[in-house]
């Protein structure tokens, strides 16, 4: 099984089935730790921001244009780290991906 290891708001640490070929926040959104993604995964709402751990940073492909104008604009932005998870498509690769949900804005 591919896990996603997933740090929720209070600091509770969860191992969940990552979803080949969906987005992240597509198994996120499944729980109740404030994953709302309101967009649907359009880019376009920030409700799904996540802060992916070190090792797995370069892993993941580069921030397109909307995504990081839409990071930029929060307070709880950390350069590096915040992604939106609607942006993260999960496959075998990133079996592991250790990521934190950001606070809500």
């Amino acid at each position: 099984m591919s896990e996603i290891i997933v740090t929720d708001r209070d600091g509770g640490v969860h191992r969940v089935a990552g979803r080949v070929g969906s987005s992240v926040m597509e198994t996120l959104r499944d729980f109740d730790w404030g994953v709302a993604a309101i967009c649907g995964g359009m880019c376009s709402c920030a409700t799904c921001h996540v802060y992916v751990a070190a090792p797995w940073q370069d892993q993941l492909p580069a921030q397109q244009g909307d995504e990081k104008e839409i990071l930029q604009e929060l307070e709880s932005y950390r350069p590096g780290s915040s992604r939106l998870s609607c942006q993260i498509r999960f496959d075998e690769s990133l079996a592991g991906l250790e990521v934190a949900i950001a606070a809500e804005e």
